[in-house]
């Protein structure tokens, strides 16, 4: 557990630096054009900041003329930052919808890096055995219908834990977030009520709960709170060293999030990848599936006006498709599939650097 910790104290705009210019791989060692100091900066999701701070880190030390900063805000922020242009890229755990790419003003394209779970997270003083869940019970949660921990739901699906009396204090979280997304994606999967009262989105109408801002906010509060259970990020879980719980997939199985359960989580969805790269992988098939999954996106304009950062985030994103994958492990998420890096590889190519 050790290799965790201090990740979440990084500050939320981290400096690093490469060189800038033409389009070979940032992995090459190649300067990328005049050496000038070149600022880019980018905001949006808290779910990927963890893998995203190490590798600005690591990119700073092999390419010292760029300063990026990354501001973890939440995937809403990120899609609002990309379309106003106040940032150079997004960062979204939630692909852009139809009418987001529209009002973009360009062709947006979605560049997935990395694969991460979503972990429902407790605190419960006396229970010291793992909890299972059900995607049903948790979408109860959410909607106000169970409310204690003894509730029945949750005592049949914890036979021989003696589960305590005590009210369930739903934590959510207060921004727009893709970590919700994928959360709620999930249950609506599994929960017709669920999709009907609160639907799947970034932002939503909470039934119950109280908020916290980003996957830190959420973390912190659930440390705080006993009897709370909400929902955060893989790494938040580890890193603060709070209890998660085992999801029932949709083959039955009662899974705990690991690089395995994601990776088969992901390999349907990865042999069918659409060329835009928008896709859900959550509440799929297979016994050893993590239900509960999901690709992370960087968003960046297909033809963006600063044609000298577009060079430069390019070389970069071909790092780390490469070279960048390598630490996702230690850091609780999965690497991308070969096919994936294939097709995003080419993708890049309709970034215009010219």
């Amino acid at each position: 557990m050790s290799c965790y910790k201090g990740l979440l104290v990084l500050t939320a705009t981290v400096a690093f630096s490469a060189c800038s210019g033409d389009s070979k791989s940032a992995s090459s060692g190649t300067p990328a054009g005049t050496g000038d100091i070149v600022q880019i900066n980018g905001m949006g999701a808290t779910f990927p900041n963890p893998i995203y701070s190490k590798w600005f880190t690591e990119y700073n030390r092999l390419h010292p003329n760029i300063q990026i900063n990354y501001q973890s805000q939440g995937s809403g922020a990120g899609i609002r930052g990309l379309s106003s242009k106040t940032v150079f890229f997004g960062a979204s755990d939630q692909p852009m919808n139809e009418e987001q790419l529209k009002s973009a003003g360009g062709p947006v394209l979605h560049l997935p890096t990395v694969m991460g779970a979503v972990v429902p997270v407790y605190n419960l003083p006396g229970v010291s055995q793992e909890l299972k869940f059900s995607g049903p019970v948790l979408a109860d949660v959410v909607l106000g219908k169970v409310t204690k921990w003894n509730d029945p739901a949750l005592v049949k699906l914890n036979q021989g834990v003696n589960l305590p009396d005590t009210p369930i204090t739903f934590v959510h979280r207060s921004d727009g977030s893709g970590t919700t997304f994928i959360w709620l994606d999930f249950l609506g999967k599994v929960s017709p009520a669920l999709k009907q009262k609160v639907g799947a989105n970034s932002s939503v109408s909470w039934p119950v709960g109280v908020g916290g801002k980003g996957n830190e906010g959420v973390a912190g509060l659930v440390t705080q709170t006993p009897g709370s259970l909400g929902y955060v990020e893989l790494i938040y879980a580890l890193q603060n060293k709070i209890a998660y719980g085992a999801v029932q997939n949709s083959g039955g199985a009662f899974v705990k999030p690991t690089i395995e359960s994601v990776t088969a989580a992901a390999e349907a969805a990865a042999s069918n990848m659409p060329e835009d790269f928008r896709v859900s992988i959550t509440n799929p098939p297979g016994a050893s599936s993590y239900p509960i999954a999901s690709f992370t996106w960087i968003l960046m304009y297909e033809n963006a006006d600063d044609k000298q950062k577009a060079r430069v985030m390019v070389d970069f994103m071909k790092w780390a498709l490469t070279d960048g994958q390598q630490p996702a492990r230690e850091l609780g998420y999965a690497p991308l599939p070969k096919n994936v890096v294939d097709m995003e590889m080419k993708a890049l190519s309709r970034i215009q650097v010219q």
